[in-house]
């Protein structure tokens, strides 16, 4: 069910002011403010607009939701498209004025060559687990033309853990999340938070180099990965 859709939908469309809520693992449900998706670039964070600014060439918006990222990139003349799996978000982003949406899951994305791979707002997270971070960043090596960069920004959820981190089975940034809307749930699913330092290695051993570009007051921090060659 694309609940996510269905409220930036809704929200566009029947100016309806729902509330939507995501559960984890780690404490009380929080709101989640649907207008985010539709901020300007006035009211984007630095690190967000420092991430479009490095953006380049032929740019892919991964996890593009109701496109106000994209639109800023084809407003400055960039050629880049808009990638979501939600069939309402793309909705919204064709309505909005994005001329190139896609429906579909990075994963199943082949044939096509990029000078940027853009992920924001947490997107890189769509990986899931470690795992699905080393699965991702070889598939990112198939759609990157050469000299092409990987943007992304994600933050270290260390602070959760006051006492130290605990010994788990997996990795301490996997988190279980769903969304709920107008009394609808969203099936559970993993969401990936990395920090910095275990990313850097992971990427190296995947053969990227990782350059931190900013760090903010909130320790999210917004990266470049390109291929080492």
């Amino acid at each position: 069910m694309d609940v996510l859709g269905r409220a930036i939908a809704e929200y566009y469309f029947n100016n309806a002011h729902y509330k939507l809520w995501v559960h984890d693992n780690h404490g009380p449900r929080v709101e989640m403010q649907v207008p985010v998706y539709f901020r300007s670039p006035e009211a984007m964070p630095e690190l967000e607009m420092l991430a479009l600014q490095e953006c380049r060439g032929k740019v892919l918006d991964i996890g593009a939701g109701a496109g106000s990222h994209a639109l800023y990139l084809q407003e400055k003349g960039l050629d880049v498209t808009a990638l979501d799996i939600s069939e309402g978000a793309a909705e919204v982003a064709r309505a909005r004025g994005v001329q190139q949406v896609t429906v579909a899951d990075i994963f199943t994305v082949k044939g096509k060559k990029f000078d940027t791979l853009l992920l924001l707002m947490n997107g890189i997270g769509l990986v899931q687990t470690i795992e699905g971070l080393k699965t991702f960043l070889r598939h990112a090596k198939t759609l990157l033309k050469i000299g092409g960069q990987l943007l992304f920004d994600s933050s270290d959820l260390a602070y959760l853990y006051e006492g130290g981190i605990p010994e788990l089975p997996y990795y301490y940034g996997e988190v279980r999340c769903c969304y709920e809307y107008r009394r609808q749930k969203s099936e559970w699913f993993s969401w990936l938070y990395i920090d910095p330092e275990t990313m850097q290695a992971l990427a190296a051993k995947e053969g990227w180099h990782m350059e931190v570009l900013l760090t903010d007051e909130s320790d999210q921090y917004l990266a470049r990965l390109t291929v080492k060659r």
